[in-house]
């Protein structure tokens, strides 16, 4: 069978698959177990294959692109204006498979197996991070019920936990006490885990040359390094700085209309945690730069004093994002303070 084009719609056991001729002509409609799929494209001649980015479509563009197919992922939201009737398995996979052919579609860079891996550690000390809050918020509350009031900080909750059964004896009953030491043990448990992933992190990043050199950037440690470069991967994928800092949703939103320009807050798209982690290290920037003399003649200065701070903030989270670009564009450039672009200013 000779497909020009080859559209699946991706899922846990059925696949939904649709391909089109050079002509553009429908010439296949077929649904695939999850068993099936590797065998039937394996008996295919190469052709452009598209799919959602989603679940698992990392692992099968590149199982696909080992057979010689040339796989290419798109956003979902970019996917939907082709659905033409109501959703189903088989009208997906036909929209997917015209949106793939489309010449000003927007895809999504394949990860490899190494950046999945990275990413997974990252997600899942994120996960433990949240629990760890939940955890410590959880402990307050029970003691705030018995007229106990901590300091905000985890530094503050655990020395308060360790002499509370010395200073309570008697006062808080068996039972509390017992519980409190339990979720104590937890809370411990949490935040163990959580800096045990920190450390392979940050082996991680001193073993790759492009993390260490985003490092550099004031606002940029191990940990926002590291998950920019496994998120990014090639930086060839964005035209310029500006695309990978939209890509991030660390631009305005618009709603304009009859020529009328009209800016709205940041538009959130992207990765939320790289984003959180950009604007969270841009916070800290501008903490320090508040009591240093040189900050009012700076680029920083002038928009503090004219901005609000959390303004400020996602300005030098959007420059260090267009800062991570060109360092990753450019093999073995390192960050200077005092670069000035070449025809700046004129």
């Amino acid at each position: 069978m000779k497909l020009s084009a080859c559209g699946i719609d991706l899922a846990k056991a059925v696949f939904q698959v649709h391909g089109v001729d050079l002509h553009g002509k429908p010439c296949l409609r077929r649904q695939l177990r999850r068993a099936e799929l590797l065998t039937f494209f394996v008996n295919l001649e190469p052709c452009l294959i598209g799919m959602e980015a989603c679940g698992s479509a990392h692992c099968w563009a590149r199982k696909l692109s080992q057979m010689g197919h040339t796989v290419k992922l798109m956003a979902p939201q970019f996917v939907k204006p082709y659905v033409k009737t109501n959703k189903n398995d088989a009208a997906d996979a036909e929209a997917i498979c015209e949106a793939v052919t489309r010449p000003n579609m927007r895809f999504v860079a394949i990860k490899t197996e190494q950046q999945q891996a990275l990413l997974a550690i990252h997600r899942a000390r994120q996960g433990f991070v949240k629990a760890r809050t939940a955890q410590a918020n959880q402990i307050r509350g029970l003691l705030a019920e018995f007229g106990i009031v901590i300091p905000k900080g985890l530094c503050n909750l655990g020395p308060r936990l360790a002499s509370l059964s010395d200073e309570s004896a008697g006062q808080l009953p068996g039972s509390f006490c017992s519980l409190l030491q339990r979720l104590a043990e937890n809370l411990k448990e949490l935040d163990r885990q959580v800096q045990d992933l920190e450390k392979e992190i940050q082996l991680w990043h001193a073993q790759n040359e492009a993390s260490r050199r985003l490092a550099e950037i004031p606002g940029i440690g191990p940990i926002t390094a590291s998950a920019l470069v496994a998120s990014i991967g090639d930086a060839r994928c964005f035209k310029n700085g500006r695309q990978l800092a939209a890509w991030m949703g660390l631009v305005p939103r618009q709603h304009s209309s009859g020529g009328k320009q009209v800016l709205l807050g940041i538009s959130k798209r992207g990765d939320g945690y790289l984003r959180a982690l950009l604007i969270h290290g841009a916070r800290a920037v501008l903490r320090h730069a508040e009591h240093k003399v040189e900050t009012a003649t700076s680029w920083l200065g002038h928009l503090l004093s004219r901005r609000n701070k959390n303004i400020a903030a996602v300005a030098l989270a959007n420059k260090n994002a267009r800062r991570v670009w060109a360092l990753l564009m450019h093999d073995g450039r390192r960050f200077r303070a005092d670069y000035v672009p070449a025809g700046a200013g004129t």
